[in-house]
Order: structure tokens, then sequence, then C-alpha cells
């Protein structure tokens, strides 16, 4: 345990090692999950690096800010899995493991030899886990996808439609980082179901799937009674007047949500005659009439500014809060309050900032404990630490032997 180690004490994975054959975005940022609540990830690379080693500015090449973001707590091995020796030395490493995870198409894991069949069988109690487009089994399983196209094919895309008369994009990678998210809680899921069972297992997570279930978890609406004549999607989701409030001088998120926050809301707003409106005392109306309550706090929002209207709903304690722009946010003094952005030293890249575990463990807690490898970096030292295991292992099995009692 090296001296960070020491310091934050040991992750809710501590003693878990994870191979990493993923790549971009969506495989990194699940790994690198693992990696903050303690799992040992070694990230197996091919000679050319991760493709986002060389996304974003950077001080050194293939040390790009994409990489140096999704990467931490990760040691680096480079091997050529084209080279049967290479693979070989994979297969070796996963009599080790405890995780393995890629994010190649099934079809891609069946030509290098490691699918779940081949690598159960060199270790059973193995965790394999896999993210891909589609469904296993499914017509649709060696499709390839990213990100912008899962974003049309689950809805997300159309959602924007309704405000901007046509659909587009959310501007970040929603659909890798959730499903990234939803892949890294799953294998922490089967990990659980392998301490009580001693049994591994195939994990897979479909993004379409994950997203039309995300998506729709509100939007199903109707669909849920399985009437969709009835209509799809949360007409609060969907009023264009759902949208951060102008002010005389910006703007202001504000939500009310229960029949008293709206009672307050409208005094707040200088309109105690909507108080007792049959239109808005209670939730079914309210939501019946979305579009015309909304349009009301449009107008009463632009008639000051936002400091103003920001006390006045502190103090009818109804949820609000400022637009806070990029640069606001790296700059917000809560999050100098709880230490959010790290700035740390890298021994080749300098200084540069990480961002913090919002997770907290009050007994095994998540933390930083490596900061993002140089591709190859760790090669020499993950394979000479597997041999050395492989040969204590070795030897202690000798020992057993030689202290047990000869057979009758």
């Amino acid at each position: 345990m090296n001296e960070t180690d020491a310091k934050l004490g040991a992750g809710p994975l501590s003693g878990i090692r994870v191979l990493d054959l993923t790549v971009n975005v969506l495989g990194p940022v699940a790994t690198q999950i693992l990696g903050d609540m303690g799992a040992d990830v070694i990230k197996i690379e091919a000679p050319e690096g991760d493709y986002t080693r060389f996304v974003g500015p950077s001080r050194s090449e293939g040390m790009g800010t994409f990489f140096l973001n999704i990467n931490r707590n990760k040691r680096s091995v480079m091997l050529d899995l084209k080279q049967p020796e290479n693979r070989a030395t994979l297969l070796d490493l996963i009599e080790t493991a405890d995780v393995f995870v890629h994010s190649m198409r099934l079809g891609a894991a069946r030509r290098l030899g490691i699918d779940y069949e081949a690598v159960a069988a060199r270790n059973p109690h193995i965790v394999y886990a896999s993210a891909g487009g589609y469904r296993q089994n499914s017509s649709r399983a060696e499709w390839p996808a990213f990100d912008d196209v899962i974003q049309g094919v689950s809805g997300i895309a159309a959602l924007n439609a309704h405000v901007t008369g046509e659909p587009r994009y959310f501007p970040t990678v929603i659909c890798d980082k959730l499903c990234g998210y939803v892949l890294a809680s799953s294998i922490g899921m089967a990990l659980y179901a392998r301490a009580r069972t001693g049994l591994g297992q195939e994990v897979h997570v479909p993004m379409m799937e994950t997203m039309v279930g995300f998506n729709m978890l509100e939007h199903l609406w109707a669909g849920v009674l399985d009437q969709p004549e009835l209509g799809l999607g949360y007409s609060r989701m969907l009023t264009p007047h759902r949208r951060p409030y102008r002010t005389l001088d910006g703007y202001i998120c504000l939500l009310a949500n229960t029949d008293e926050q709206w009672r307050r809301m409208f005094r707040v707003i200088d309109r105690p005659d909507l108080v007792g409106d049959p239109r808005f005392a209670e939730i079914t109306p309210r939501s019946q009439n979305i579009d015309m309550l909304y349009g009301i706090l449009t107008e009463a929002m632009a008639t000051r500014k936002t400091e103003d209207w920001r006390q006045r709903l502190d103090a009818a304690d109804i949820p609000n809060g400022p637009v806070l722009t990029l640069e606001q946010i790296y700059d917000d003094p809560y999050l100098a309050e709880t230490d959010f952005f790290h700035r740390v030293e890298h021994p080749s890249e300098g200084r540069f900032v990480t961002m913090a575990v919002p997770t907290r463990f009050s007994r095994t807690p998540a933390g930083v404990r490596r900061l993002p490898p140089r591709l190859g970096e760790h090669t020499r030292e993950v394979i000479d630490q597997f041999r050395a295991e492989r040969a204590g292992a070795a030897a202690a099995k000798d020992s057993l032997a030689a202290v047990s009692p000869a057979a009758d």
C-alpha cells in the first residue's frame, strides 16, 4: 500500500482486480468508478493506445485532457492482442482477475478468443462484463453504435424538438456516461452475488435498452396503461416554458412541486389571487394547465433581478439556483468548499486538475490513489507481479502438500 492508500484507507472494492479492455468513454468511465472505489484496475491497451489519449489539449503526446479525466486509478499495460504471445499473456493475467471488462463488439471478442466462454474456462469465478449498442443475441447484436446514434434511437434527441422545433443531441455524451455508471454498478452487483454464491457470471449492458428505460421512465405516460393513444410524454417536461427563467439581469432556475410550495410561490410573485384558482390548486389541474402556469412564471421572473428573486425564494423555502456557466462552475465557491476540484502533480504532465469522488463511505473511503498512466507505463510491473503471485501460489501449494498427512 502506497502513502496515498494509507492516508485514504482502502476503498470498498479494495482487493478486487479488474482487467480493463475498454476504450473511448463508456467503458473507461465504468472502470474509473471501480478504481475510485479501490479496485486494482489494469488497463490493457493496444500499441496505438486508447483513442481518447489524443482528444483535448495536452502537454505531451498521448496524454490528452479527455483521457486524463476518465482514466485515473488505473495501471496501463500495452499488449498487441493480434499477436498470439500477447493473447497468451492476457489469458494468464485472467487467472488472477476478479473482473474482465471490454467494450468491443461481441464478434470481435470471439475472434480474439476472449469471449465469455474462453475467459470463464481460464477463470470460472470471474465477472465478465461488457457493453454494446444493442442486446446480445438480437438482430442488432453486431451493429456499431456511438453516443450520438443511441441518443437518436432511444428518443433522447427528439425530446429537444418539443422546445426547438427540431431534434438535436444533448451537448454531452449522456448515453456513454450514464451507461458507464450502469455498467460499473452492475459489476458491483455481480461481485456481491459472487461473494454469496462463489459463482462468476457474464454481465452485458445494452445501450439502447438502458437509454430507452432512462428516457421513458416518465415519458411512457399512458403507455404504462397500454393505451399509448392517450398520449406519450410527461407534459411538464415537454412544455416550451420549462427552461431557466429570464430575469432583469440574467437567468434563474426554480421549481415548486407540492400544493403548499405553489401557494408560497404565488405569494412570492405577488399573485395571491392564484392561490385558490382551481386550475392550479392541485397537481392534476396544474398538469393539465402547465403551459399556462409556466407562462405566468416566465412573465413574473422577468420583472426583477436574479438576486432579488433568490432572496425571496429562499425566504419562502422554494428550491432555486442560478444558471452557472462552465467557467463559473470551475470557480464555484461551494465546490471550493467541498474540495471538488483537486490540483495534483503528475510525474510527466505536471500540475493538472482532477475531480473528487462524490460518494462518501464512512469506513471504506473512495479516493484518487493513482494518477492517469502513460501508455504501457506498468507493463513490466504487472507482468512481474503476476509471475511472482503465481510462483507464490505454487510454492504455497507445494508447502501444503509437504505437510499434509500421507494417504492411507
